[in-house]
């Protein structure tokens, strides 16, 4: 490789490098701005999704569980859409009570993530219409994280998912 196409090279990587630094940085504005409001079930929009490759971030604080062991946590639902067929990247974010990240539960379909912390319990429902809209899932939060959790959709069938920390 010539000397002009290495510096070409370098130059654009150190871009790629930049613009995904901004975008990092800017969810974890976000996420704080959301933490330090504290309004529990409000959903807070960043961006607008279009066909044209924007991005939006939809964050929904459920609020905070204190363990029987004295740790608390912040629960929030992310959602970030992008790309032209508008997907979807859903997780339940966890947070210690300074506000730092601690890990997430990645999950596939937006549907599935929980409509409220209840009682240190959080609560899913069941939006879908493949699931039996009946059956209500109540993960307890009480003694810790759990390290899988499984989300009825219903008597026999539904997920599992598991707490991811970096």
């Amino acid at each position: 490789m010539t000397t002009s196409r290495k510096t070409l090279f370098l130059l654009f990587a150190l871009i790629l490098f930049v613009f995904s630094a901004v975008g990092q940085a800017n969810h974890i504005n976000i996420r704080q701005m959301v933490l330090e409001k504290g309004i529990i079930d409000s959903v807070f929009v960043f961006g607008k999704w279009t066909e044209k490759s924007q991005t939006e971030t939809q964050l929904k604080y459920l609020g905070k569980v204190t363990t029987k062991t004295g740790q608390t946590f912040k629960i929030m639902n992310s959602i970030w859409l992008w790309g032209l067929s508008e997907r979807a990247i859903s997780r339940i974010l966890i947070f210690n009570l300074k506000n730092q990240y601690v890990g997430n539960y990645y999950l596939t379909v937006t549907g599935q993530l929980p409509t409220s912390l209840r009682n240190g319990k959080l609560i899913f429902t069941n939006l879908n219409n493949d699931c039996d809209k009946e059956i209500i899932t109540a993960i307890n939060l009480n003694n810790g994280l759990p390290k899988q959790f499984f989300r009825k959709c219903s008597e026999k069938l539904g997920d599992t998912f598991s707490f991811e920390s970096d």
